[in-house]
């Protein structure tokens, strides 16, 4: 594949030319933005390009923002490599619309694996193609699973997301019916705080799902550009998902993916949580006998009975989601981390997560009941219901304690109370019990007899 290297400083363009040529790709160079630019417009194009942020005539952030609005080009995969190390230059750098951002000086190993991602996202991402009453304006984003577009629809004239099923995708018949499973659960639902389904359908070989479309930003683009959320802030979003939860649930829809990039806010602060993929109804018994032993699910939030794939799963699978997420929101972290996926899904498994406090001393205790009450691990021990994860939210929000969360503690610790009476009643009924069976009860027994009737003899003899 042909990977366009654009940097001005002679000495890094050649270091990462040699190098990217040693791992099998086709390199082509330039010594400024504007040559950069030429480049990718020529046929046959580079469809991956490693770009220098500050260069002279044209800098890579423009080439990124003229990349994504250029629908009659071949996706262009782009990675900003610079000196500029901020938080706020790659907040900038994303925004911009790079797909991925290295700082230099880079370790050539990490570029390499970057690049190997690369190919595979840009051998996913289908071609640019018009679907009918729909003008595509620019990509919103592009991964493996999909590539979101924003466009006019025609008819109504108004924005809308349009979600196309990449190519390769398009040929598993598992994943199609996956694609339109995702449409018609959103279709089911109508609520404010959820991004709403406005059609789904096929054109020549591209699968497409159209959406409400959302202006505003993302739950993770703020921890990545801002931290974590005040308490204030956190509470007001997490009312907001609890009830669009709620009211899924209540249309017999699990989510099973509440996270960070699942939550947009709008400009006025209206929450709306996103993408259905993974939502299935409660009661699809084949469904759910179909991913036994399959786990479905984001590894930083994803609920136990997900890892194991079991069957029955219910909505207090998206109450953990939702309280891992909130969780993040709240520390700036997420509940569990590790090197690989596996270590990560282990410790939802088997580990204690960090009581939130303890990161956030400013954190009240209400808010951290909630979550606890969130994340346990047995599903019995979390909230029933998104309804009583609602009453205490917004008793935390108005500074009361959290009254469902008190009652789930109260009767737990009267559970284990009442098992460690029982145990102690078996221990001393136990202890009673095998007194009587040991060899020195009997023989301090018989002595006791002799003694007696040793006494009785030495009256009688006495007489």
């Amino acid at each position: 594949m042909k990977v366009l290297i654009a940097d001005d400083d002679p000495m890094w363009r050649a270091l990462l030319e040699q190098n990217v040529k040693k791992w099998g790709f086709e390199v082509i160079t330039a010594q400024d933005g504007r040559q950069a630019w030429n480049i990718l417009q020529e046929h046959g194009a580079p469809r991956v390009a490693i770009l220098d942020w500050q260069m002279p005539e044209l800098d890579g952030v423009d080439i990124c923002r003229r990349i994504r609005c250029g629908l009659n080009r071949p996706f262009v995969y782009t990675i900003i490599l610079t000196s500029r190390d901020t938080r706020d230059d790659m907040v900038a750098g994303f925004e911009s619309g790079a797909d991925d951002y290295l700082v230099k000086p880079v370790d050539m190993a990490i570029l390499r694996s970057r690049l190997s991602a690369a190919v595979r996202i840009v051998k996913a991402v289908p071609p640019p193609r018009q679907i009918p009453g729909y003008r595509l304006l620019g990509r919103l984003g592009a991964g493996a699973m999909a590539t979101v577009y924003k466009a006019q629809q025609l008819s109504l004239d108004r924005l809308v997301a349009v979600k196309i099923l990449p190519k390769k995708f398009s040929q598993s018949p598992e994943f199609v019916k996956r694609f339109y499973a995702e449409g018609r659960a959103a279709a089911k639902l109508n609520h404010p705080n959820i991004v709403a389904a406005l059609d789904v359908g096929r054109h020549g070989n591209a699968h497409y799902f159209i959406m409400e479309y959302v202006q505003g930003h993302t739950v993770h683009e703020h921890l990545v550009k801002e931290g974590p959320y005040a308490e204030g802030q956190a509470l007001a979003i997490a009312i907001q998902v609890a009830k669009a939860l709620n009211h899924a649930h209540q249309a017999g829809l699990i989510h099973r993916d509440v996270k960070p990039k699942n939550i947009l806010i709008t400009h006025n602060g209206l929450v709306k949580l996103a993408d259905m993929g993974l939502a299935r109804a409660v009661s699809d018994r084949e469904a759910a006998e179909a991913e036994a032993g399959k786990a479905f699910g984001t590894p930083y939030y994803i609920a136990p009975e997900q890892i194991r794939g079991i069957v029955n799963i219910d909505a207090r699978a998206d109450i953990y989601n939702f309280g891992c997420t909130l969780f993040h929101m709240v520390t700036g972290r997420v509940p569990f981390e590790g090197q690989d996926v596996p270590t990560v899904l282990r410790k939802h498994l088997d580990e204690p997560f960090t009581p939130p406090d303890h990161i956030n001393p400013l954190l009240s205790n209400g808010i951290c009941e909630i979550i606890e009450l969130c994340m346990a691990k047995d599903p019995r021990k979390r909230y029933a219901t998104t309804a009583d994860l609602i009453e205490d939210l917004q008793a935390v929000a108005d500074g009361r304690r959290p009254v469902q969360a008190h009652k789930l503690i109260d009767l737990a610790a009267l559970t284990a109370l009442d098992q460690k009476s029982n145990a102690d009643e078996a221990v001393e009924a136990q202890g009673e019990g095998s007194l009587i069976t040991t060899p020195l009860f009997w023989i301090a027994v018989v002595g006791w007899l002799l003694v007696v009737l040793l006494l009785i003899m030495v009256v009688l003899l006495a007489r």
